[in-house]
């Protein structure tokens, strides 16, 4: 018996093949726009899609295009409606409705958020001194949250008196954030209410101002630290630092000591960080270190120096020390000297203990250091592939760390490690409601060989009983940009696709970070292919091994990941069945040309600046939009929000009609658009897993799976 038929008996699931109803699929609009540049002229049929945030002549015909496209997914879709929603209800059964945060004590109270039965939101609590104590609800947002298709709150921010809560809501899903103040004394919100933030900010040590990041309206960049005084109207608020380096994100924090307040202002290449007082508000910024050429830093107080974390000369980044009046580099002392095979990621102060973030062959090390007396000492995960990562730890005088674990088969865990003692204790893993036995999964560490040698990692799980003959659905997830690490851990909502037989991967690709900083700098700029021929290695090397064949293989990937999937149908189409683009970034060239859209400037470091030649060619000659070519592509699911603010919404419009002209096949091509939503999607806890059981349903359907 094959291993997908042995997985359906044991899980009583039937396959048998898909027929998709005969519908006439959507036919955008030829409007052609002229673009020329370093000599090289493009005929761009769909670049009114733009218009709807333009408010240019189109704007009602986008917006008729996109229903239209619903229309058509919801069509195509139907007969998977009675899977969606045994999907959605099985992957909302998994999640335990009524639950609790593990507290964390600052400043002589315990925080936490708890959650109830059929609420979509979350209380904001709190308990004095003792978790016995009488429980205050600081913000009820599921109450907040009434009347509004997204609601988003965060950047909680208690003052030091324990008085006054500050906080950003955006309702939009744009990114754009509008603070509030609340006195928790009193229950009243005060007048003071600053729109257009990033959601975060900064009390200083009086208790009465407040620090923020202040976005561009049109290309919502974070451009100014402002400071407001409570009782005043924030159109008086001082500018403290303006950052003109459009290429730059910048923002605000606080030491854990609350001696100083940061403004840390970076790019992908460069960064400077200034400094304050924090018991002096109305005082002048000092600059750390004035901003070097290729030089990231990032600073950490303790009680008698600073610590930087830099790439100075250390590809890799290094821990240096530095006096408290003495901050230039000139002054700059080695304390973790640069190491080959070990990327230092971050460090976590306490007053007697240093923690430092490291990475090894891909995976996350927590060394713990004390300050006392310079020993050291490794934590031990015990997995072959996990994700480990410091959690909240707002105490400075403490000697026990919080810390967070998960793997690809282990739910996600809190735990306190004793510093000193050296013990962990768990205080809670996420339940997975039903019941769910690790025993029953495998999870596995292969690499596959890319086209220039290197050896690519790849993390997977399946459930016991998958054979590797070739027959298994697998789908396989990629990023692969920015530097980001796309660490393997634990979904409740993937049970859904492991229990129906799929193998679930993740490739490890370069322009991630997993494995050092060189691997993130071979695939970023001029080396940016190399994450797609990563990927599609990756992919092949799977059906080498025989996890799985063409004709069962999936890929997935969301914003970045989404020009990666744009990358590889172009590349590679015979390789993948299917593919899952989630809020694709595919119009390369065009938006990196268009300064007006958010973001754009500050990725010119991670993608090129398209008015250079060089860039705009090599650029134009991966971009998923520019490369659709007349041939046979792979079924695709395509999903992106109206109110997108990292990947416009026009993006994967342009795309998808551009595919429905050209593409030679009968293979299903769908785009779902959310109407109220963004980047990151629904808002509620239950709500994204309508989009999640739209997507799976797609997925099961090409296999033939329809319960």
């Amino acid at each position: 018996m094959s291993t997908i038929a042995s997985a359906c008996t044991q899980t009583k699931i039937s396959r048998t093949p898909y027929e998709w109803p005969d519908a006439d699929a959507p036919v955008a609009d030829i409007k052609p726009h002229v673009r020329t540049l370093h000599g090289d002229t493009v005929i761009d049929n769909y670049f009114w899609l733009n218009d709807y945030f333009k408010k240019g002549p189109d704007s009602a015909a986008v917006i008729a295009y996109l229903e239209a496209e619903n229309q058509y997914t919801d069509t195509m879709m139907k007969d998977t409606e009675p899977l969606q929603a045994k999907l959605f209800d099985e992957m909302k059964g998994r999640i335990k409705e009524q639950d609790e945060s593990v507290p964390y004590f600052k400043n002589g109270y315990y925080y936490y958020t708890r959650t109830e039965e059929g609420k979509q939101y979350f209380k904001y609590c709190r308990k004095k001194g003792s978790l016995d104590a009488s429980e205050e609800v600081l913000l009820d947002i599921d109450a907040m949250a009434e009347g509004y298709p997204y609601y988003a709150a965060g950047g909680f921010n208690v003052s030091p008196d324990n008085k006054l809560l500050a906080y950003g809501v955006d309702t939009v899903s744009r990114r754009q954030y509008t603070l509030y103040v609340k006195n928790l004394e009193t229950g009243e919100i005060l007048e003071d209410v600053i729109s257009g933030t990033s959601g975060g900010s900064v009390w200083a040590n009086d208790n009465r101002t407040l620090f923020y990041t202040k976005n561009n309206p049109s290309t919502l960049l974070t451009e100014k630290i402002m400071r407001h005084a409570l009782g005043t109207d924030s159109k008086e608020d001082v500018t403290v630092y303006h950052e003109r380096d459009n290429t730059n994100y910048i923002g605000v924090a606080k030491a854990k000591s609350n001696r100083f307040i940061y403004i840390y202002s970076g790019g992908t290449l460069s960064s400077e960080i200034r400094y304050l007082e924090a018991d002096n508000p109305a005082g002048t910024f000092k600059v750390f270190q004035p901003r070097m050429k290729d030089v990231l830093y990032s600073v950490t107080a303790l009680e008698d120096r600073f610590l930087i974390v830099t790439n100075h000369h250390a590809q890799n980044f290094k821990l240096m020390e530095c006096p408290l009046d003495r901050t230039g580099v000139e002054d700059w002392q080695e304390v973790i000297p640069h190491r080959e095979d070990v990327l230092l990621e971050d460090v976590e102060e306490f007053k007697d203990f240093l923690v430092v973030s490291e990475r090894k062959n891909g995976l996350v090390q927590l060394a713990i250091r004390n300050l006392r007396d310079g020993t050291a000492h490794y934590l031990d995960f015990g997995e072959e592939a996990y994700t480990a990562y410091v959690s909240a730890n707002p105490a400075y005088e403490t000697a026990t760390l919080r810390y967070g674990y998960t793997s690809l088969t282990t739910p996600s865990s809190t735990y306190d490690y004793d510093m000193n003692m050296r013990e962990k204790r768990l205080l809670k893993q996420q339940e997975v409601v039903g019941g769910y036995n690790v025993a029953d999964y495998v999870t596995e560490r292969l690499y596959a060989p890319a086209e220039d040698g290197t050896r690519v990692p790849i993390s997977l799980v399946y459930k016991k009983g998958v054979r590797k003959d070739g027959n298994a659905p697998l789908l396989l997830y990629g990023y692969g940009s920015y530097g980001a690490t796309m660490d393997p851990s634990f979904s409740a909502a993937r049970l859904s696709l492991l229990d129906r037989g799929f193998v679930y991967a993740i490739a490890h690709i370069r322009g991630g970070q997993e494995m050092g900083r060189q691997w993130y700098e071979d695939g970023k700029m001029l080396k940016k292919k190399n994450t797609f021929t990563d990927f599609i290695a990756c992919g092949r090397f799977l059906v080498a091994e025989r996890y799985t064949a063409p004709e069962h293989l999936y890929a997935m990937g969301g914003s970045a990941g989404g020009l990666l999937m744009g990358a590889v149908v172009n590349m590679a189409p015979d390789l993948w069945h299917g593919i899952v683009a989630q809020v694709p970034f595919v119009d390369v060239v065009n938006t990196m040309l268009d300064e007006t859209i958010p973001l754009t400037t500050n990725e010119y470091d991670e993608w090129g600046n398209p008015n250079d030649e060089e860039a705009y060619l090599y650029m134009k000659s991966y971009s998923p939009y520019e490369n659709i070519a007349a041939k046979n592509y792979p079924n695709i699911l395509v999903t992106t929000g109206l109110h997108d603010s990292q990947v416009q919404y026009f993006e994967p419009a342009k795309w998808v009609a551009k595919l429905r002209a050209m593409k030679t096949d009968n293979n299903v091509l769908l785009l779902k658009t959310e109407m109220d939503f963004g980047h990151g999607g629904a808002s509620g806890r239950f709500d994204y897993l309508k989009e999640v059981a739209l997507e799976y349903a797609f997925l099961l359907a090409l296999e033939g799976v329809r319960e």
